[in-house]
């Protein structure tokens, strides 16, 4: 399982940055806006201005945050190079970072497919289509965490080309930067939290989505919602979204553990049915698949009740991971099941009385 890591405060780890001290590795990693590279704390490279670096505690929060690793210091590869067919696939991503590599095409580089999973997977704990999708969706979301401009958000983003970055926010959300603000948009924006980032979205119903970066379903669901809604995602503030930033920040933080940001979910009539549910368990509490299916009428629905909980794209305000099989264990969480034991053991220590 994974723990949680806090970081040592911003000007403790700059000292360590500019002092290569050694004895920080592995504690941090740092990212520099002006290259969109991160590395290691002993990297011989210059040291950038404090006002230039973002810090880690994972390599992989860096990845999602739009950085390439080093190619100096190495930092997904702390004890050694990596092999060269990881070399070589690495390279390929970032020949064009915004797309995808298929099965076909790595063939077609006389690159077994399941080789490079394999590899890939014993190497950096994820398979390579992983590594590809955390460049892609990293770097889209450098421009929703900035703000700006299109050429600003491409600057420093590790793209070479305004080509690339534009393919990869297409990609992500739909349309180009700057043809998606044409249209009535859904607002997105990026919310770090003890369990990794998050991505936020709205508009003037209220909130639509909110997903962990890194799960693998977060790219399709934001082209459900494109194509139901029929309007693009743009980086930009909404009240709904600081709102759900403020309680967000409150929950974590065990301050107060409700929600009341107006949310907007698309689904069926099912589905919507089995989220107000989902939404009536009480906090510090769980339910069995069993326990919703009667709920809904439908006591033989566990399967269909799963599915209803998968979909949803509103996670922790719509709790679905307070719903646990009938024996009492853990199943079915699209964020991973040990953010879903993080999160029933934080509600626990910290429910209303």
């Amino acid at each position: 399982m994974k723990t949680l890591e806090l970081l040592p405060p911003p000007e403790t780890m700059y000292r360590a940055l500019v002092k290569r001290d050694a004895s920080f590795e592995g504690i941090f990693y740092v990212g520099v806006r002006t290259t969109g590279i991160f590395c290691r704390p002993t990297c011989s490279a210059k040291k950038p201005a404090r006002e230039n670096v973002d810090f880690f505690a994972r390599a992989n929060e860096a990845l999602e945050s739009g950085y390439r690793p080093c190619l100096r210091c190495h930092p997904l590869d702390p004890n050694a190079r990596p092999p060269k067919l990881i070399e070589r696939l690495r390279a390929e991503v970032e020949r064009a970072p915004g797309g995808r590599l298929t099965d076909k095409e790595l063939a077609a580089l006389s690159i077994d497919p399941s080789t490079a999973r394999r590899q890939f997977k014993r190497h950096y704990g994820m398979t390579f289509q992983a590594y590809h999708r955390a460049r892609r969706m990293g770097l889209a979301l450098t421009h929703v965490r900035e703000h700006g401009r299109v050429d600003e958000a491409r600057n420093g983003s590790g793209f070479e080309s305004e080509s690339g970055f534009r393919e990869a926010f297409t990609k992500v959300f739909g349309e180009s930067p700057s043809n998606a603000k044409t249209r009535v948009p859904l607002f997105a924006e990026r919310i770090d939290t003890p369990l990794g980032a998050m991505i936020a979205i709205a508009d003037d119903k209220g909130l639509r989505l909110l997903e962990f970066i890194d799960r693998r379903a977060t790219e399709r669901e934001l082209s459900i919602l494109r194509k139901r809604l029929q309007t693009n995602v743009v980086p930009g503030k909404h009240g709904h979204l600081e709102t759900v930033r403020s309680q967000l920040k409150n929950y974590f933080a065990g301050k107060n553990m409700r929600f009341d940001v107006p949310l907007a979910p698309v689904g069926s009539q099912f589905q919507l049915r089995a989220w107000k549910i989902l939404q009536s368990i009480p906090i510090g509490e769980t339910r069995s698949y069993s326990w919703m299916a009667r709920r809904l009428g439908h006591e033989n629905a566990r399967r269909a009740v799963g599915r209803a909980n998968g979909t949803n794209m509103i996670c922790i305000v719509i709790p679905c991971h307070r719903v646990i099989r009938a024996d009492g264990t853990l199943c079915g969480y699209g964020g991973g099941l040990w953010r879903k034991k993080w999160l029933l053991d934080h509600e626990r220590r910290y429910a209303p009385k």
